[in-house]
């Protein structure tokens, strides 16, 4: 077992405060932070306490890291990545490709000669990218297309005129079709027809946010689309709003995204688990690389009626232990509450990351102590026999590992 120092990821969305009072500190960063890495990834990699960075002691001795069942799978590599995330402003529009669309793009893009850590690369390794997100304060967020029912009533409410064909077009066609139909519409619409649809979108959402107030059923719709628009006013991404489940999280509820769901988180802190990946295919809200075609390719356009993962009681006998189960064997998820009067333990089996969000705890691993307190977390090796873990009062750790195939 050892500490993790992560690596710290300083992009625009992020806020200069969330994630410095998480992990203790008073006041402001000098820049936004926006995401804690901590994994192996290429990218980058966490550093250990003892001095190695993790991907080098992983690569230093694979089976007493990974275990026999991780490296025979996934060939030497971490298979996930842990990240605590906050976001002060919305994320790109954006979508991630299936593990073949991945190894495809990754494979052209270097026949193109194009260095990975250039700006206008989509690919930054073969692998797929799904993820889950816990909130750890309210989370809002654009998941997944709306079932289109409930967008051509969204359009119905808002009447904007200019918006008519593209309801009509929804309404007429199988959901796919038509969601794959109006969204290509919307994310190829030249510039002056779409600041035009924008403005007229803006001018009815303050109508209904004007007639119906913060209770009206698509508020928080009209309420996104007016901010959306007033930071990026000429932006196919504000129509594409339009075509999104718009969530919003409470503390310890979590959403999904699997392979070509389209996305972009609004604002809030959270626990965010992958694939272990960093690609990212943009098709708006964004002054970094967007590349359409790319996206559409990698797009699923079936409507997602529910976007959430609901934490489910675990069943391996560790106390105050629950899942957030999901369909992917990159990583699997669970959140411990712990108290200072119930201890917990575990066989690891495989190599785990053990995060603490909330209160202090300690985590014993053959003899070895840590302190965890919010923002700091462990690498376990699959090596390790037994983990046990107590709080010195109230305390949370999420806990990371390896799914099943």
């Amino acid at each position: 077992m050892v500490a993790l120092e992560p690596v710290v990821q300083a992009y625009a969305w992020g806020s200069r405060t969330a994630l410095p009072e998480l992990c203790g500190t008073t006041s402001p960063a000098p820049h936004p932070v926006a995401e804690h890495w901590f994994g192996a990834h290429d990218s980058g990699s966490s550093q250990c306490a003892d001095g190695r960075s993790l991907d080098s002691r992983i690569a230093t001795d694979p089976e007493g890291e990974l275990g026999a069942r991780v490296l025979a799978e996934y060939g030497g590599g971490l298979p996930f990545l842990v990240k605590l995330l906050s976001a002060e402003q919305a994320l790109s529009l954006q979508a991630h490709p299936s593990p073949e669309k991945a190894r495809e793009g990754f494979a052209a893009e270097d026949a193109r000669g194009i260095a990975v850590d250039a700006a206008d690369r989509n690919y930054r390794d073969g692998n797929h990218k799904p993820e889950i997100l816990v909130a750890l304060t309210e989370f809002h967020a654009l998941v997944g297309f709306r079932p289109v029912e409930s967008t051509v009533a969204l359009f119905d409410a808002f009447d904007v005129a200019s918006l008519k064909p593209y309801r009509d077009m929804l309404a007429g066609q199988p959901d796919a079709e038509g969601l794959r139909a109006v969204f290509t519409t919307f994310i190829t619409m030249p510039h002056a027809a779409l600041a035009a649809v924008v403005a007229e979108l803006v001018t009815r959402a303050v109508v209904y946010l004007t007639e119906h107030g913060v209770e009206g059923p698509w508020s928080q719709v009209a309420a996104t689309v007016t901010e959306l628009a007033e930071r990026y006013p000429i932006d196919p991404g504000v129509l594409c709003a339009m075509l999104l489940n718009r969530v919003v999280l409470q503390p310890g509820e979590a959403v999904y995204l699997g392979p070509g769901q389209l996305h972009a988180y609004l604002r809030g802190v959270g626990v965010e688990v992958m694939a272990n990946s960093d690609n990212v295919l943009r098709g708006g809200l964004t002054p970094k690389h967007v590349d359409v075609p790319e996206l559409m390719r990698v797009l699923e356009f079936g409507p997602l009626a529910d976007p959430t993962v609901r934490a489910v009681d675990a069943e391996r006998g560790i106390p105050g232990e629950v899942d957030y189960p999901t369909p992917e064997p990159d990583f699997a998820l669970s959140r411990i509450d712990l108290s200072a009067d119930r201890p917990v333990e575990w066989r690891p089996g495989g190599p785990e990351v053990l995060l603490c969000t909330a209160g202090e705890a300690i985590v014993v691993e053959d003899g070895a102590s840590e302190v965890l307190v919010p923002g700091r977390a462990v690498w376990v090796p699959a090596s390790t026999s037994r983990v046990c873990l107590r709080g010195t009062g109230e305390a949370t750790v999420f806990r990371t590992r390896v799914g099943d195939r």
